[in-house]
């Protein structure tokens, strides 16, 4: 909101008005494409997997079971797609009439699309992840990032970068 209308907001009576101007922080958190010394960094955002499963609050354990084949986890999003939850394939095994809000991990971390891959895969070394969720700023859900892949990108890279430092 710009100043004027904040400005007009409390003319109005409305209390507590504050301007907010999003910066370049959380232009790259909303997975928007960055430049300058930034730009060519591989992030998450562009090797989050957008074919993960998900499912609502409501859905029943027993319809969440057929998606566990090479996922370990399942995200419980809203109507907005608004992540809610995470449910691993270890939860499953509750009653089958149990809803997803019901064995789900609330809250769970979620990871901005703008992380450069080689941060994302010290955090998850550290931590002992094989995979995480990416979100935009606002929740909205981007993909699945998952461990061996980033592993994989960072092997790339690095011989990317030998093949480039090599004289002919």
């Amino acid at each position: 909101m710009s100043p004027r209308a904040a400005w007009r907001l409390e003319s109005l009576g409305f209390r507590d008005v504050h301007v907010y101007a999003a910066g370049k922080a959380d232009w790259g958190a909303m997975g928007l494409p960055l430049e300058g010394a930034l730009a060519d960094r591989p992030t998450i955002g562009a090797l989050a997997r957008t074919d993960v499963p998900t499912c609502a609050l409501t859905d029943r354990v027993r319809d969440l079971r057929e998606w566990s084949g090479e996922w370990d986890t399942c995200l419980v999003v809203n109507e907005a797609r608004v992540v809610l939850g995470r449910i691993l394939t270890s939860e499953l095994s509750a009653n089958g009439d149990a809803r997803a809000e019901e064995v789900m991990r609330p809250g769970p971390s979620t990871f901005r699309p703008n992380v450069s891959v080689a941060q994302m895969l010290e955090y998850m070394r550290e931590h002992d992840l094989r995979s995480a969720p990416v979100t935009r700023g606002d929740g909205t859900l981007v993909g699945l990032v998952l461990r061996s892949e980033l592993e994989a990108a960072e092997v790339t890279a690095r011989a990317s970068r030998e093949k480039d430092m090599r004289v002919d």
